[in-house]
């Protein structure tokens, strides 16, 4: 992964002059509506607009971040790894993608599993 692929990935996710990230920035990001990311963060998709100061989105936000940022050190064309995160099932996890695995709340195993894949293990 390019340090700089990343950081503007991450760049282009805040919210602009503020450490907040952006949920509009982030659903455009990942090519999702904003209904579809209130639901992936656990929030009414009102609070989105109107209060994305919320601990319980901004946490979710930096999940999904962190998962991306594992995504591309397997993949680090930006657009595949996005597509990897949201599309590509995985066997070990039952079949679902990570982005459901960061949905259930398991972004650690989301992220558990992508270090394996980058260092060799095809489990």
């Amino acid at each position: 992964m390019t340090a700089t692929a990343f950081a503007d990935m991450l760049e282009s996710a805040r919210e602009a002059g503020g450490p907040l990230f952006s949920a509009a920035n982030v659903a455009a990001l990942l090519g999702l509506r904003h209904q579809d990311l209130a639901a992936l963060t656990g929030v009414h998709r009102n609070t989105l607009r109107t209060h994305p100061e919320s601990p319980r989105l901004q946490r979710a936000l930096r999940d999904l971040m962190r998962v991306l940022s594992a995504a591309m050190a397997v993949q680090p064309d930006a657009q595949r790894a996005i597509f990897l995160v949201k599309n590509e099932p995985i066997p070990v996890f039952r079949h679902k993608t990570l982005l459901q695995l960061v949905q259930e709340g398991r972004t650690e195993d989301a992220i558990d599993y992508l270090e394996s894949i980058s260092a060799g293990f095809a489990g």
